[in-house]
């Protein structure tokens, strides 16, 4: 029985995908900037394997996209800046940041997605494959990976979204 269920079960133990990817994926492809569809296909390609490297990915699409749209609103900014600054250089720019808004609830919501990239970029400076690591270093499961790469794609398409919707 388990022949017949083989080439299944190597499937779903291989290729993680989400309801998500999809619309992702689409937006990604809509930008001109190779930077940002190249971060997006690492973090899907390494997601189910290298948890480590997905995670690195993930921070560099969101990376990716700030510039990218501080780029075309023509935004100066630091190149080596964390992302958190990015984020909220970008956030100001698209009218995302919570301080430019007096709803309760788009406060705490746009909070909500600073503190997503905050631990985005804590999340890769502590357990991605972009630093060294000794003894007591430990290893993200594939469900940490699962987290960052669904987070920043998310992250990725709101922000993109809104900068097509401020467009128009």
């Amino acid at each position: 029985m388990r022949q017949e269920f083989d080439p299944l079960l190597t499937m779903l133990e291989t290729e993680s995908r989400t309801p998500s990817d999809a619309a992702v994926s689409a937006t990604v492809q809509a930008v001109s900037s190779a930077f940002v569809q190249e971060a997006w296909q690492k973090a899907l390609e390494r997601r189910a394997t290298d948890s480590e490297g997905a995670i690195t990915a993930s921070r560099t699409l969101l990376e990716s996209v700030c510039k990218h749209i501080l780029d075309l609103t023509k935004t100066p900014y630091d190149d080596s800046a964390d992302l958190p600054k990015l984020y909220n250089l970008t956030a100001k720019q698209l009218n995302l940041s919570p301080s430019q808004h007096t709803e309760q609830v788009f406060k705490q919501i746009l909070g909500g997605c600073h503190s997503v990239v905050e631990g985005l970029g804590a999340l890769r400076n502590r357990h991605s494959d972009a630093h060294g690591k000794g003894i007591s270093g430990t290893k993200p499961a594939p469900r940490h990976a699962e987290l960052a790469v669904n987070l920043a794609g998310t992250m990725a398409t709101f922000l993109l979204q809104t900068w097509e919707a401020r467009k128009s």
